[in-house]
């Protein structure tokens, strides 16, 4: 059913919120990931850490988009009566949406191209002399001693936020389709 006024405000406040921190979260972790990996890694001859690249960029404007979306929401909890204000909710709720979902599938491609090659995308600037005597060397251009077990960790935690921006965003959507009696 139809919610009253004050209900659509508090509810709006609340996933105008969470989409704004999400977003901030996602944001922070795209931006990990791209500054102590793949700044290193791409190479635009290569498929693989192209798609990685992409995927990664893609995730950080996806965020980008739904902090937009909490903005604007945080806004429509406010002045409910704007008719342009609901619909830019409703056209930024359904982008977000569906950003977070693509990235939501390019993201767990990257994983599944990771762990398919064992982190040897990953690793390809790195020149090792005996990687058995020294696993550590300086001919690379990060530490990469962890980069395998980093670079994953950062993308399952954005996946985990990509899949609560969805749900949010959906939400989002959804209370603006009732204000608009679509």
């Amino acid at each position: 059913g139809h919610l009253d006024p004050s209900s659509h405000q508090r509810v709006l406040m609340k996933t105008g919120l969470i989409l704004l921190i999400i977003g901030h979260l996602n944001f922070i972790t795209g931006a990990l990931v791209h500054g102590t990996v793949l700044r290193f890694v791409v190479n635009p001859r290569d498929a693989i850490s192209l798609q990685y690249a992409i995927a990664n960029a893609a995730s950080v404007i996806s965020a980008l988009l739904t902090i937009s979306c909490g903005i604007a929401a945080l806004m429509l909890s406010r002045y409910l009566a704007p008719a342009a204000l609901k619909w830019a909710v409703f056209t930024l709720s359904a982008s977000s949406s569906l950003g977070c979902l693509s990235c939501l599938l390019g993201l767990a491609v990257s994983v599944g191209l990771t762990l398919g090659s064992q982190g040897r995308v990953l690793l390809a600037p790195c020149t090792f002399a005996n990687v058995a005597l020294a696993p550590v060397s300086r001919e690379c251009p990060f530490d990469p001693t962890r980069v395998y077990s980093s670079t994953l960790s950062l993308w399952a935690i954005s996946l985990l936020l990509d899949s609560m921006e969805i749900v949010f965003s959906i939400r989002c959507l959804l209370l603006t389709i009732d204000l608009l009696r679509l």
